[in-house]
């Protein structure tokens, strides 16, 4: 279970359009919402995909149904001297740079950056020769694993280890790869089931709509969580109709760290803020009717009632029998 920081990727992805002002942009509504790293997406379209590769539904229903996938990847490609723009952006506004490398060259270009983690996407974890070469470099990877199974986690993971990338090195992302993901296909619980087959650190990469199931994953353990973001879910593009808009992305964040305040650290003991309440609502033993000195404290003649700032309820069987010392009105404390 996750008891730090979460590392908060507000994921950019493709959301810019192809143009550099707006990814601009996107990085200063990261930087304003507090999130850790925005993330973009490096690749070319002709390295990524064939010429014939079809769309996934989702983006076929939000760009033209008629376009290749490789044809509207090169749309929404980044290009060398834009990475260097970005980079000097986020810097100017005290944010991290991220982004996922879809092709060895990509990831090779990311790593000469200076990108100090790897982010290995969905697509790429049964690519072999992609995960090698994600091992030889040498950094901490964050594994994202939609459409995966746990056979293929393994597999992927073993890679990475056999290429001499400690298992301490990785983060595994709970992911769906449709966008949005239906709340009935989340399966959040299998986050905490990855982390206990392979002892590894965990997170989750969220498509759902909302910001409901990104909290919840931070307080089931999530060391990670990936969100994807927009200007405006009504531009044009892939992905925009299954992002968070500038403001919901601040809401977000903001739950998240509530929510790392609240699970504390585990052990039960009264709070500083709740001790003041402590004695006006506990309980202490009074009289429950007049007490002559001689008497004894039986069930008929005393009670419990506010405030608890005298004999405890706890101590009831020992003051039944005991002989009272002086007179008690109604309500009046007993004494030891």
């Amino acid at each position: 279970m996750n008891h730090g920081r979460t590392l908060i990727i507000a994921e950019a992805g493709v959301n810019h359009n192809g143009d550099l002002a707006m990814a601009k942009r996107l990085i200063e509504v990261a930087a304003e919402a507090g999130v850790d790293l925005v993330k973009f997406q490096t690749f070319s379209a002709d390295r990524l995909a064939t010429s014939s590769a079809s769309k996934a539904d989702y983006q076929a229903q939000s760009t033209d149904a008629g376009e290749s996938q490789q044809a509207m990847l090169r749309r929404l490609e980044l290009s060398s001297q834009m990475h260097h723009e970005l980079i000097n952006h986020c810097q100017r506004h005290g944010i991290r740079f991220f982004s996922t490398g879809f092709d060895i060259e990509s990831l090779d270009f990311l790593v000469a950056l200076g990108l100090d983690r790897i982010k290995v996407p969905s697509g790429e974890i049964t690519n072999l020769p992609y995960l090698r070469r994600v091992a030889a470099h040498g950094k901490p990877v964050i594994l994202s694993t939609g459409m995966a199974s746990l056979g293929d986690i393994e597999a992927a993971m073993a890679v990475l280890q056999d290429g001499g990338i400690v298992r301490q090195q990785i983060t595994v992302l709970h992911c769906n790869t449709e966008y949005p993901t239906p709340m009935a296909d989340v399966n959040l619980r299998a986050m905490r089931n990855i982390g206990r087959a392979f002892d590894v650190a965990v997170g989750y990469s969220d498509h759902t709509a909302g910001i409901e199931v990104a909290i919840a994953a931070v307080a089931l353990g999530a060391s990670v969580i990936e969100k994807h973001f927009t200007l405006d879910r009504n531009l044009p593009g892939p992905d925009h109709a299954a992002s968070l808009e500038p403001e919901e992305l601040k809401a977000m964040v903001a739950a998240i760290r509530n929510i790392e305040l609240a699970l504390g650290d585990g052990v039960k003991r009264p709070s500083p803020s709740e001790s003041k309440n402590r004695p006006i609502a506990r309980k202490s033993i009074v009289a429950s009717r007049p007490i002559r000195a001689g008497q004894p404290f039986t069930e008929d003649n005393i009670t419990t009632k506010r405030p608890g700032t005298g004999i405890s309820p706890m101590r009831w069987d020992e003051v039944i029998g005991c002989i009272a010392t002086r007179d008690y009105a109604p309500d009046e404390m007993i004494l030891p």
